[in-house]
């Protein structure tokens, strides 16, 4: 069975132990998840938020700072200073001035993200209590997106039950998260970022389907056209890619349907990454895939940044949090390659 983020870090543990930013540093949540990660050896932690509020959670779940957990209140911080010059430095083009930038600063989801820019962490991890748009937009404006990718995108991780058999395997679901209605272009870009994805988490080399409600020309719509345009783009960019397109779940999942709806195709019916056509489709997939197939869902993942950030789900548990640890730790590596 394919290793969670969490087991192929127990397994490969990176020689320099990295340092992760949690903006959310007194939900117990985040608390019990960092603690495990730090327990588990597979990172540092630094607490982001109110010094006492954090100092209380920690001593409710029967710890204290120190031994790779580290409380940074952006309010009376040492670094805030440097980071707030930094920020005016990076936003005044946008009328930023330098009152404005260290009221930014001193709020954790910026100043979270700014320790990764600066250096001093290597990834951050939000979202918690946040939204999604608050977290992915404070990276997009502090860490931006990285100089070789087209866009930014996420994704979901998503891995079956212990000791299901037949089909049922590790896959990757894109996007299903953030991209409300990408073009094909977008698609493609979508599908490139979500290869690199597949190989760093779930150390497989990747077999993409373009999804759609059609098979191999079953149906005709502009809907179906957007798929086939983005396969072309797909595979006029990354030719090493093993991808098809457009094709119906089924096709894409089930050897034997994939035969019969695709046959001679190198993907159908044995596809791990799974490019939705629109956000409809991913949100609503990933979270049936989830809820009745009774997959673990890990996610929302952002790729396309600079350095690593990652969204939680404001449902979240403790071991989201610590897998999510992982995952942020699994995307530096990958960078340092």
């Amino acid at each position: 069975m394919t290793k969670t983020p969490l087991d192929l870090l127990l397994s490969e543990a990176p020689a320099a132990r990295p340092t992760v930013s949690l903006s959310e540093g007194s939900d117990p949540r985040v608390v019990a998840g960092a603690l495990a990660a730090r327990d588990a050896g597979i990172a540092d932690l630094i607490l982001v938020g109110d010094g006492d509020a954090i100092t209380a959670a920690l001593q409710a779940q029967g710890a204290t700072a120190g031994n790779g957990i580290a409380i940074h209140d952006p309010v009376t911080s040492p670094l805030t200073a440097d980071l707030a010059a930094a920020f005016h430095a990076l936003r005044r083009h946008k009328g930023v001035d330098a009152d404005a930038a260290r009221k930014a600063v001193e709020t954790p989801l910026v100043y979270a993200a700014m320790l990764v820019r600066e250096g001093h962490a290597t990834g951050t991890v939000g979202g918690a209590v946040a939204t999604t748009s608050d977290v992915v937009r404070t990276a997009l404006q502090v860490i931006g997106k990285a100089p070789d990718s087209a866009m930014v995108s996420s994704f979901f991780l998503m891995y079956p039950p212990q000791g299901v058999g037949g089909d049922a395997r590790a896959m990757l679901y894109s996007d299903c998260g953030l991209v409300i209605d990408p073009s094909s272009d977008e698609l493609a870009a979508i599908a490139a970022a979500s290869a690199a994805s597949c190989r760093a988490l779930l150390r497989q080399e990747p077999k993409i389907a373009l999804l759609s409600f059609s098979s191999k020309g079953s149906a005709r719509h502009e809907k179906v056209t957007k798929v086939t345009k983005a396969l072309e783009r797909l595979t006029t960019d990354h030719p090493d890619l093993e991808a098809d397109g457009e094709l119906q779940f089924d096709a894409a999942f089930v050897p034997d349907i994939g035969a019969g709806k695709a046959p001679g195709s190198r993907v159908a019916g044995q596809a791990n990454v799974m490019i939705f056509p629109n956000l409809d489709a991913g949100n609503i997939a990933y979270k049936i895939t989830q809820r009745l197939g009774g997959y673990t869902a890990i996610g929302p993942i952002l790729q396309g940044l600079a350095k690593p950030a990652n969204d939680l789900s404001r449902g979240c548990v403790a071991g989201d949090v610590t897998q999510m640890i992982a995952v942020t730790v699994l995307q530096s590596m990958a960078k340092r390659d």
